[in-house]
This record gives C-alpha cells, structure tokens and sequence, in this order.
C-alpha cells in the first residue's frame, strides 16, 4: 500500500471515473449510484447539480434556497464552482441543452 505523505495531494482514483464511463442507460446509473454512495451523499451530490442548473439558468440565491433547500454556503461553493471551477459543467450542460432541444 502506498503510503500518502501529509499535505501531499492524493490523484483521483481514475478507476472509478472510467467506471462512470461504461454505464449505459439511466437505470445503470441510478443502480450504480445508489450502490456507490449513502442516501445522505446522494442527496447532497443531487442538491448541488440542482443548484448548479439554477444559477445557470440564472435564478437568484434566495430562490434556489427556497427551492431546494440548499444552505448560503452551498449555494456560494457551487457558485465558485462555476465561475472558476474546472469547466466541469459546462459540457454537461450543453449536452443536456441539446438533448431537451432534439425531443
């Protein structure tokens, strides 16, 4: 086992990325992530996608409280997320953009 030094920042498990990769349909998913994570973590990882749609679509913080419960803190971290994360969702988005728009 490899021994991770304090302070030294640890590589993501790749795995487990290309793991995500290899599902197929919705209910793939949904099984996979109900296995992977606790009611508890799903429902948090759910309520900052949500957050993150909102203040795409841009709606005002005190909307997305009322809405979905998410705390100022959340709301403010998926904020930062957005405007100066890794572009994570932004492909998302769009793909999922496209896919509304072909129904």
């Amino acid at each position: 086992m490899t021994k991770i030094r304090k302070g030294v920042k640890r590589e993501p498990y790749i795995e487990m990325y290309e793991a995500i990769l290899t599902l197929q349909t919705l209910d793939e998913c949904v099984r996979f992530f109900d296995d992977l994570c606790s009611v508890t973590e799903l429902r948090a990882i759910e309520q900052r996608f949500q957050v993150a749609q909102m203040l795409n679509e841009g709606h005002v913080y005190n909307t997305i409280l009322e809405q979905t419960g998410a705390s100022s803190a959340t709301i403010s971290r998926v904020n930062r997320s957005l405007n100066y994360g890794k572009d994570g969702y932004e492909p998302v988005f769009k793909r999922l953009e496209d896919k509304k728009e072909k129904r």
